[in-house]
């Protein structure tokens, strides 16, 4: 893997890891569309997971010390809450990887069940975000209830295609929480899971080794992380106004399409 392959990829998997579009459909479409066919590494997926752990710790560190300091006293506040309930929602995406994860890599990991997965929840988020109600608009007050079924929506992102975020967040339109707040609470969410992910991809390298260099893993890490302090950013500040995640919706579909004509038929 060149430098160049690394900053290219390490962007794609930090911009769309937030955005609801899915970051494997990406990672299968672009080396593709760019001729690399050996362009996959387990230390480089360990190098961008750590990048996108890290965009998540600076972009709601605000969030994230407010739920550690709320969830640690004597009787845990509104932002404790949230986190103990984010504990919760974590259990059955772990479960879910534990119990799925390998066979879901070694059999679902192909160019059309990518673009299917793109597809249906490209319908799905477009028809959550039209019809979905904006109830609920502060994170603290979603519910530990809420908050778990977007922890076991989380679990189907396991099928490459999906996006953790957008089926966190067409979960959470469905459930009535607005755009802003079904985004904020979606990377609160999946930070859980993104750290036990990282956290398996440096197991995995300490057990077989780097097969990418040490540069293009500090390529990886630097421009994933930059990518997704941006894709955060820019998604909570986005839907602060009245923008809706049809573009997205639309987006997700004409990339099922491209997936489909280049790489199935």
């Amino acid at each position: 893997m060149t430098l160049f392959q690394a900053a290219i990829l390490g962007i794609v998997q930090g911009l769309t890891e937030f955005l609801p579009v899915s970051s494997s459909g990406h990672l299968i479409l672009v080396p593709a569309l760019l001729g690399w066919p050996n362009a996959s590494s387990l230390a480089f997926d360990a190098a961008v997971n750590a990048g996108t752990v890290a965009a998540v710790l600076v972009a709601l560190r605000e969030d994230i010390v407010k739920i550690l300091r709320g969830a640690f006293r004597k009787s845990p506040d509104a932002w404790g809450k949230l986190g103990w309930s984010i504990v919760l929602a974590t259990i059955p995406a772990g479960l879910a990887a534990v119990l799925f994860r390998d066979a879901l890599e070694a059999h679902a990991r192909t160019p059309e069940i990518v673009a299917i997965s793109l597809a249906v929840w490209g319908v799905l988020l477009f028809i959550a975000d039209r019809f979905g109600k904006n109830v609920h608009s502060d994170a603290t007050k979603v519910g530990w209830k809420r908050v778990l079924a977007l922890g076991c929506a989380q679990a189907l992102a396991l099928v490459p295609g999906t996006s953790r975020s957008g089926v966190t967040i067409t979960t959470a339109r469905f459930l009535g929480i607005d755009r802003a707040t079904a985004a904020r609470v979606s990377f609160l969410v999946g930070l859980p899971i993104l750290v036990l992910a990282s956290l398996s991809g440096i197991h995995d390298v300490a057990a077989h080794g780097a097969d990418v260099s040490v540069a293009a893993m500090l390529v990886g890490i630097l421009t994933s992380f930059a990518a997704g302090v941006f894709a955060i950013r820019f998604l909570l500040k986005l839907f602060q106004g009245k923008t809706t995640y049809a573009g997205f919706a639309v987006y997700r579909v004409a990339v099922a399409a491209l997936v489909w004509f280049l790489l199935v038929r």
